[in-house]
């Protein structure tokens, strides 16, 4: 029924009940679930999970702020796990300026290395934007990344942002802080995306929904981004969950 097309259920805050907080979505009608490898050390871990569990999909990439770590090497490994068929995307990457942990030329570079692979092996990308946003356009338009896709990972920007990205070919991904009563940018953006570009994620362990603010999210959550979503349109949380799912199996080609 519902899709969160982004999760780090292989993070260290689910080693004690990993399986277990995966069988608790899976029983609140979460069927799809795409999981970020995004350095390193959670490329292996995300990769292990959608080879363990059926409905885990995974991404790779390299992520703005662990930037000033990727070789070459690494690029290269992306390129050579994209032909998985679980590995349905590349992403997380984009931009950071929140985080001061690699210098701004080295994630502009690292960014672009990465839509060009993209572009080359014909996947879409999934973008991580912080307080970047006219670069995230910039190099997304000057990249030709529209040819490729993808999703705008918890957009948290204007509708005039939104809407330019739509007009690149990207899908706009919510999450837990549209459940927020102070969110009111978010929503108002989630109002106007059409509906065959929108999705919905939990970021997990991060970024929970309300009720559960404060505390460690996890992807069966996403079912309240859901519910947020659909009050929000004003339409049945069955059409809502529909929609969103059809546009991940679309984009990402699940199953």
């Amino acid at each position: 029924m519902f899709t969160d097309t982004h999760t780090h259920m292989d993070s260290h805050s689910f080693d004690e009940d990993r399986h277990e907080a995966i069988v608790r979505a899976y029983e609140n009608g979460v069927t799809r679930i795409v999981n970020i490898g995004f350095n390193r050390e959670t490329i292996p871990t995300t990769l292990k999970l959608s080879e363990e569990y059926d409905f885990i999909y995974a991404a790779v990439g390299w992520h703005p702020q662990d930037s000033k770590d990727m070789t070459p090497a690494d690029l290269d490994e992306i390129e050579e796990l994209c032909k998985r068929p679980k590995v349905v995307a590349i992403g997380e990457i984009g931009l950071d300026y929140y985080w001061d942990t690699s210098p701004k030329d080295v994630q502009h570079r690292v960014f672009r290395e990465q839509i060009r692979l993209a572009r080359k092996i014909g996947k879409p990308i999934i973008i991580h934007n912080r307080d970047a946003h006219q670069d995230i356009l910039t190099i997304l338009k000057e990249e030709k990344a529209a040819e490729v896709g993808g999703i705008m990972h918890c957009f948290s920007g204007s509708w005039e942002t939104a809407k330019a990205c739509l007009d690149m070919n990207f899908h706009i991904s919510f999450g837990g802080p549209v459940t927020f009563k102070n969110a009111k940018q978010p929503k108002e953006v989630l109002a106007q995306v059409p509906i065959d570009r929108l999705l919905i994620e939990t970021d997990a362990p991060y970024l929970t929904p309300h009720p559960y603010r404060g505390k460690r999210n996890e992807t069966g959550y996403v079912r309240l981004v859901a519910e947020a979503a659909a009050e929000i349109r004003g339409i049945p949380l069955e059409e809502l969950a529909h929609h969103t799912t059809e546009n991940a199996i679309k984009l990402l080609g699940l199953k």
